[in-house]
């Protein structure tokens, strides 16, 4: 646009004494760089493949975030003492470690939220006394099976089965 002015402190646009016109040449300028991204940086002992590598490195960090606020559900926190507030950030941090460690086992071919879902609805329902029914198997479960050995597709466990199961991953 042409004809506009702005405030230097605050970026808002001033009101203007004459009416603003679209400018097609700025446009035409602009377009030429479309599909490129243009990365700025004051790191300028690094060459250019460092930077980039660095730039590409941001992404996972903003997706461990991303992960530890919708997937893991680390906000809201519903603890008020400062040592529960740690502990659930702990527990927080050792899941998103965990998950991220079975996404590499995996080689990568699930996202994080697919896995957390899959797990989340990996359960079990009580028949009578030391005796469990589970009720969920998709593909990203059987490739932890094929990966880790742990089998979701059993339909009916007793608790001295749940617990082998659990001690075997421990020794792995």
């Amino acid at each position: 646009m042409k004809n506009l002015v702005f405030d230097k402190d605050t970026g808002e646009i001033v009101t203007a004494k004459q009416i603003p016109v679209f400018d097609a040449k700025k446009l035409q300028e602009e377009e030429r760089f479309d599909g490129y991204y243009a990365i700025i940086t004051s790191e300028l002992d690094k060459s250019d493949e460092e930077v980039i590598e660095i730039y590409r490195g941001l992404w996972r960090i903003e997706e461990c975030f991303k992960v530890t606020k919708s997937d893991l559900k680390s906000r809201p926190v519903y603890v008020s003492r400062h040592d529960h507030i740690n502990a659930h950030f702990l527990i927080c941090f050792i899941s998103l470690m965990i998950v991220r460690l079975l996404a590499l086992r995996l080689g990568n071919q699930y996202s994080i939220s697919c896995i957390v879902e899959s797990l989340n609805k990996v359960t079990c329902v009580p028949l009578e006394e030391n005796w469990y029914a589970f009720h969920y198997t998709n593909e990203i479960t059987e490739a932890i099976k094929a990966s880790l050995g742990i089998d979701f597709g059993y339909k009916y466990l007793s608790l001295g089965d749940i617990k082998k199961i659990i001690g075997s991953t421990k020794k792995s």
